[in-house]
């Protein structure tokens, strides 16, 4: 077969086929797959070496016994969500913060927090304190479109507040650490939380219009709980915490291992609460088994699509650019960190992890950067994406999830942009000041 392009110009064509195909419709990983395996052909010139990487890269990408962890931590907050646990950790955090202006909010953000540990996925968060936090703010005369924000704002804690799916697949994708990586997101997402609550305080006392419907009402109208009430609210998630989280940093469990303990962990207090019927646990095993398949298919697909890359030598040329360009660390960084903003307004966040990562992580480890700290940059960046318009897949499941006519889409995105500025400086502080995420890891 003769050749009408040079390898080179086989991988930077095939960087924009890809956008073009998901732009157009196309699933991310097919899109990766269909790629790929032209890549390779039209480069060595034989389908059967294509049909060869489509193989190897299907047995050898998840064959590793680390990648049990994506299921079980699936499950895991699978179970979490459907346990009333996040209803529970709102009521508390509620009635905590009953005396202050925008109290709420704040509630909001403690209980996303705390509810993230245990989860991983944003988008469990946001579906359940959509349910439970947004009707109850607007019953006690919160504006709609803060209420909203708030929740769509403190849902992506839960992509950065260790246990973290994103961190997880970064892990995998780099063969970085995923201890190191959890230990990382703690500082960064705690950091992130203070600013939030910082920000709503802010907020509901210098501009009390923007928050409440009536200003002068402080949204206090909430019934004390005592505390050994709060205190048997909190004490499953806590528990559940310290075995998945302690096993971890004590060196009592692999992150796998600690995945299995999570989900037998979630899976009693379930059927503690009497949350857990037959119908309901076939509904979660299925919808873990869908989510579980779609991340390992895009792990397969972006496989495939770093062997394409390497072999057509653009990450090669990449590494060689750079070198040469004389741009430094911060030039670089700022580079990537655009590219990941902008991605995330058209693709979901696993989708820019398994198209990104692989075409930058060779030039990364040969500008000796801490792939560690890059990881929680990346994370940061790409959580960015789940709250930004067009895409922002945050902000449908808030809308989709809401039984309220009244608030639109835009509503959402607008009441979320607050916290995207947020995001960034945050995101910009752990660019300029790296031990903030690398204090614990030592």
């Amino acid at each position: 077969m003769e050749l009408l392009f040079t390898d080179f110009q086989v991988g930077i064509f095939s960087i924009f086929s890809i956008l073009f195909l998901i732009y157009a419709g196309m699933h991310v990983a097919i899109a990766l797959t269909l790629v790929s395996f032209t890549g390779v052909w039209l480069i060595r010139g034989n389908w059967a070496v294509a049909m060869k990487l489509l193989s190897l890269a299907s047995a050898d990408s998840i064959s590793a016994y680390i990648f049990g962890v994506v299921p079980l931590f699936v499950l895991m907050g699978l179970l979490v969500s459907v346990s009333d646990i996040g209803k529970d950790m709102f009521d508390v955090a509620n009635r905590a913060f009953r005396r202050i202006k925008g109290g709420l909010g704040i509630a909001t953000v403690a209980a996303n927090a705390v509810f993230a540990a245990v989860t991983g996925i944003s988008i469990a968060s946001a579906a359940v304190f959509t349910k439970v936090a947004v009707p109850e703010m607007i019953r006690l005369g919160y504006k709609p479109r803060f209420a909203v924000g708030v929740v769509t704002g403190s849902s992506v804690l839960g992509m950065l507040i260790p246990p973290s799916l994103l961190l997880i697949l970064f892990g995998v994708l780099t063969e970085t650490s995923i201890g190191d990586l959890f230990t990382a997101g703690i500082l960064p997402g705690l950091l992130l939380s203070a600013s939030f609550i910082a920000y709503i305080l802010f907020v509901a006392y210098k501009f009390p219009h923007r928050v409440l419907e009536s200003p002068t009402d402080d949204g206090t109208v909430v019934p004390k709980m005592g505390f050994l009430v709060g205190s048997w609210k909190m004490f499953p998630i806590v528990s559940l915490i310290l075995l998945v989280l302690g096993g971890i940093y004590a060196g009592w469990f692999t992150p796998t291992e600690s995945g299995a303990v999570g989900a037998l962990g979630a899976l009693l207090i379930a059927m503690g609460k009497k949350r857990m019927s037959r119908s309901k646990l076939w509904q979660v095993l299925t919808e873990t088994g869908h989510v579980t398949v779609s991340v390992l298919f895009l792990i397969i697909s972006a496989n495939m699509y770093g062997r394409m890359l390497a072999l057509s030598g653009v990450t090669q040329f990449m590494g060689t650019w750079i070198g040469e360009s004389g741009l430094g660390m911060y030039p670089l960084l700022a580079i990537y960190i655009i590219i990941v903003l902008l991605a995330g307004t058209i693709l979901d966040s696993s989708s820019i992890l398994m198209i990104i990562v692989p075409l930058v992580y060779p030039v990364m480890i040969a500008m000796d950067f801490n792939l560690v700290w890059f990881g929680i940059v990346t994370v940061l960046a790409v959580e960015v994406g789940l709250i930004t318009p067009p895409l922002g897949i945050a902000a449908y499941v808030v809308k989709s999830t809401l039984d309220d006519q009244r608030i639109g889409l835009n509503d959402v995105f607008l009441g979320a942009f607050p916290f995207v500025c947020i995001m960034v400086l945050v995101l910009i502080l752990i660019v300029i000041f790296p031990q903030i995420a690398l204090v614990l890891v030592g």
